[in-house]
């Protein structure tokens, strides 16, 4: 196994979408978190996860949004918006946004302008999407990697997939293996 050049965002692997009585819950969670246990190793210090928040006030059409979700307005020290236990204790690099995506000034520093983006983690079809999109327009070669993404439901995760994959080759769906440069 070899390590594939760019730096890997591990978007939103928190308790309000891993726990399965959270309004939020992604049911393959767990299937996301075993694909980014495998991501892991092949980039060590290139990771950062990054945490969805919610803002101190709403503002815009951010408003409705919460009016939809009221449980979600809570501070971002709040419990739901903690990495799962596994992940807190892997996040040297942690980058907090109040939006769906996270290519915020902190992670394009961290991938370089010219670099590439490797995304992983939850969900698929909304927040690595926006991810993806953002950092692909900023001209960065982005790698979403299938078997480490979840999404709302199986369909929703298949068709973000497919959308994305229409981006190539600013775009490209990978699976783990493709990732960090196995052959087997």
């Amino acid at each position: 196994m070899t390590t594939t050049p760019g730096h890997l965002a591990v978007i939103d692997m928190q308790r309000v979408f891993a726990e399965p009585d959270s309004p939020w819950a992604t049911p393959r969670f767990a299937e996301a978190a075993a694909g980014v246990r495998r991501l892991l190793p092949a980039f060590g210090e290139r990771a950062t996860f990054t945490r969805f928040v919610a803002p101190e006030k709403p503002t815009g059409a951010w408003r409705a949004y919460y009016e939809q979700w009221p449980f979600a307005l809570q501070p971002p020290d709040a419990p739901l918006w903690e990495l799962t236990d596994e992940f807190a204790a892997r996040a040297r690099h942690l980058v907090d946004a109040p939006t769906f995506g996270k290519w915020t000034p902190e992670l394009t520093e961290r991938v370089g302008p010219t670099g590439r983006l490797v995304l992983a983690g939850v969900s698929t079809d909304c927040c690595v999407l926006s991810t993806a999109l953002a950092a692909a327009d900023a001209g960065v070669e982005v790698l979403v990697v299938a078997d480490a993404c979840a999404g709302v439901d199986d369909d929703s995760h298949a068709k973000a997939l497919h959308v994305m994959d229409l981006y190539r080759p600013l775009i490209r769906v990978v699976t783990v293996a493709e990732a960090i440069g196995e052959t087997s």
